[in-house]
């Protein structure tokens, strides 16, 4: 396999590069302009809405356990690993245009919770199916099947050899074993043993575990990099102006860092915002179709907090504590760079911090996009697919910590885009859809307050 890296390399490059990043960031412009900066507007509204929505509707699960399920797989090693990444390599400016892809993500992650909750259905079992494969059939018609067949197979493949085990195993064996001294057999065992007890007790089980972990794991990695903000609180003026400055005039070379255009800035700051926040990736919507709910658009104001807590508030805090502490222009890079910021406060125990986070965001990803491919495969092959679908995800996160082909990664990545892409076509397709539901949806909010009064 490693014979084709450098046309995996080739595909992977053009694929995520001006094409589907313009795709990406074209269609969080289009459905900002045509739903009137609802990220802006509504998102007093979207946030009151995670822990107060009614669910009474038809669903699985309550709309705060969606919205962890949806935040369990996106909150994951791109928060730490992929934001030292884009500022290695675009400078602090990548940070901004990270802020970019998340602002217009929100429009992005709206629509897509919205059309899951319209378009969702029942399987077998009686339980909900939804998600990119389900609006696009039964929303753009029929004849597209073969498109949702497509992203259907895309997921499970993402799944399978993607975000939601090779990356996320060798994560956690990797980062347990440099700092606690763990074997990685050990770690690998435990890990499997734990995913296999929670994924084959299905979507409740699987969002149980999210909204308890969820929560605690993003304040305890807030409250980390919270101190390490608040020890250099005199110079955030100056570190958002790098920030700022930075994005639109590229970054010169000091100390480790080479130096970046604007180019490399605005490039990595886009791809790893969307690799951390998936919106418009299509993922997240697989769990929001599962949300106890009646109103569409409401789901979609809760799926829009997604991206505002996975990039708005953690990815700044990591980009934020690297530029504070200087990390970005050491000699270090990834997880090595944020360990190094951490160190500057917490010393010796700050790998350790590091470890904690890494492992919780990573394991929280595994159960996220198990559960995303077992819906897929649900839609490609029907209920008997599941059990076989969950011990082949088992098996693969039990041999994950040991398989470290370069060319599975690129394949990933390739992958990763194609789910993307007919995505991305349904949200166009269906803007207008997106547009009447939101508006209706205003309307009775209107409405419900003048009662009030």
């Amino acid at each position: 396999m490693e014979s084709f890296l450098p046309m995996l390399n080739a595909i992977d490059s053009f694929l995520w590069g001006v094409p589907l990043i313009t795709l990406l960031v074209g269609t969080g412009i289009l459905l900002t302009v045509r739903l009137s900066l609802i990220q802006v507007v509504h998102l007093p509204r979207a946030l009151g809405l995670i822990l107060k929505a009614k669910n009474r509707g038809a669903g699985d699960i309550s709309s705060f356990k969606a919205l962890c399920v949806a935040l369990a797989a996106t909150i994951g090693t791109g928060n730490i690993v992929g934001v030292a990444t884009a500022v290695k390599v675009g400078g602090p400016g990548a940070i901004f245009w990270m802020w970019m892809a998340a602002f217009f993500g929100m429009a992005t992650k709206y629509a897509e919770g919205l059309l899951a909750v319209k378009y969702r259905t029942t399987d077998e079992r009686g339980e909900i199916a939804g998600g990119p494969m389900y609006y696009i059939r039964r929303g753009m018609g029929e004849k597209y099947r073969p498109m949702a067949g497509f992203f259907a197979a895309a997921t499970v493949l993402v799944a399978f050899f993607g975000i939601g085990t090779f990356p996320q195993v060798n994560a956690i064996v990797d980062s347990v074993e440099l700092s606690f001294g763990v074997p990685r057999l050990v770690t690998d065992l435990a890990l499997t043993a734990l995913i296999a007890a929670i994924t084959i007790g299905g979507l409740r089980s699987i969002a149980e575990v999210a909204s308890r972990i969820i929560p605690f794991m993003a304040v305890l990695y807030i409250v980390i990099c919270a101190g390490i903000i608040l020890m250099h609180i005199g110079e955030i003026p100056a570190a958002v102006a790098l920030i700022l400055d930075s994005a639109f005039t590229g970054t010169a070379a000091a100390g480790g860092f080479a130096g970046s255009t604007v180019m490399m800035a605005m490039q990595n700051g886009i791809a790893r915002g969307v690799f951390s926040n998936e919106s418009g990736l299509g993922s997240a919507p697989i769990a929001a179709a599962a949300a106890k709910t009646k109103e569409p658009a409401e789901q979609g104001l809760i799926s829009m907090t997604g991206t505002f807590i996975d990039t708005i508030i953690i990815c700044s805090m990591t980009g934020l504590v690297l530029v504070l502490t200087g990390a970005w222009h050491g000699d270090t890079a990834g997880a090595a760079m944020t360990g190094a910021a951490f160190s500057s406060l917490y010393g010796s125990i700050g790998g350790a911090l590091l470890t904690v986070s890494l492992a919780l965001f990573a394991f929280t990803t595994i159960l996220g996009w198990n559960y995303y491919g077992e819906r897929a495969v649900l839609y490609l092959a029907g209920v008997r697919a599941i059990l076989p679908y969950r011990l082949v995800f088992i098996a693969l996160i039990a041999c994950g910590a040991f398989l470290k082909l370069e060319a599975i990664w690129v394949l990933a990545d390739i992958v990763n885009g194609l789910m993307a892409i007919p995505n991305l076509i349904a949200l166009i397709a269906l803007s207008g859809i997106v547009v009447h539901e939101t508006r209706h949806y205003l309307e009775k909010v209107r409405r419900g307050a003048r009662m009030k009064k």
